[in-house]
């Protein structure tokens, strides 16, 4: 099967799979946070416990490996996990469209890894504090940093109303990161930066999108100039974003070019066809494939 949600119907449905499942995870587990708050375990309040075992711990002061993944999906706040959620929502839906579900997941918990080990390795020796780190904050900054290198012209609107360039927010967001570094800071400030790097060095060396990093700072084929909206890239998931995309050419089909003995195409032919564009790109589709899109694409209009 492809990776590549298509979407159908509307509600929750509509968000893609993994970043439909992430906010699902994200929420309950910030639930779960909430109930053991309440509750104590041989005197020990459970809010210390999911602490002790699931945030991120410092070297020495019971890390455990899983915990590089479980922190991700905690929270300190309400206020934490809505802006964290919403900018996974806003600048994710896109990115997972354009990549694949699976390519999408793995980035997400990567930049998070990354983030995770930025924090306690570098954070004691910069800042001297060592506390334990909850949060997706770093996974959501190697979100951005995907958004921005793909679609750096698209125009997001700051407060609702000023409209700026993803490259320029972004990249403004990362400095502020940096002059944020201080030893009286209780934000990861370190995890953020190290969930941006573990993206952008990702995507330099994904043959499918380093050529987008070419374009940043000129006229690029990603450039739009329309506002952005975050449900704009549904679209994407039938296309395969390759530096290597060919044009479309006109086809006229004939009955005999299909398996069918009817001479109609059928739903499986276009979802073979789909599926090897999402794994190796339509330029690798044959002649005969080519012609199949083609009169599907005719039909459908």
């Amino acid at each position: 099967m492809s990776n590549y949600y298509r979407p159908g119907g509307f509600g929750f449905s509509f968000f893609p799979p993994v970043i439909k499942n992430l906010l699902i995870i994200n929420g309950a587990v910030f639930f779960l946070q909430l109930i053991m708050q309440g509750l104590t375990f041989q005197g020990i309040p459970g809010a210390i416990l999911l602490d002790h075992w699931f945030a991120l711990n410092p070297i020495g002061n019971n890390f455990q490996v899983w915990q590089l993944i479980t922190y991700q999906f905690m929270h300190g706040s309400f206020s934490h996990i809505l802006f964290n959620m919403f900018a996974l929502w806003m600048f994710g839906i896109e990115i997972e469209n354009m990549w694949g579900s699976k390519k999408f997941f793995y980035y997400y918990l990567l930049c998070g890894v990354v983030a995770g080990l930025f924090q306690i390795f570098l954070t004691p020796l910069l800042t001297g504090l060592a506390a334990p780190t909850i949060g997706a904050s770093g996974a959501i900054y190697g979100v951005l940093i995907a958004f921005g290198v793909v679609f750096p012209n698209r125009y997001i609107f700051l407060y609702f109303f000023i409209p700026i360039k993803a490259k320029y927010l972004i990249a403004f967001m990362i400095l502020i990161e940096f002059f944020a570094i201080s030893p009286g800071s209780n934000v990861a400030h370190l995890a953020h930066l190290g969930g941006a790097l573990a993206g952008f060095i990702y995507i330099l060396l994904d043959k499918n999108t380093d050529a987008a990093i070419k374009h940043i700072f000129k006229r690029s084929s990603f450039k739009v100039k329309k506002p952005y909206n975050p449900f704009g890239g549904i679209s994407d998931a039938f296309k395969h974003k390759d530096e290597d995309v060919q044009e479309a050419r006109f086809y006229e089909v004939k009955d005999d070019d299909h398996e069918d003995k009817k001479g109609e195409i059928s739903q499986e032919d276009i979802d073979k066809i789909l599926d090897k564009i999402s794994q190796s790109g339509y330029q690798n589709l044959t002649e005969k494939e080519k012609k199949i899109l083609f009169e599907a694409s005719k039909k459908m209009k």
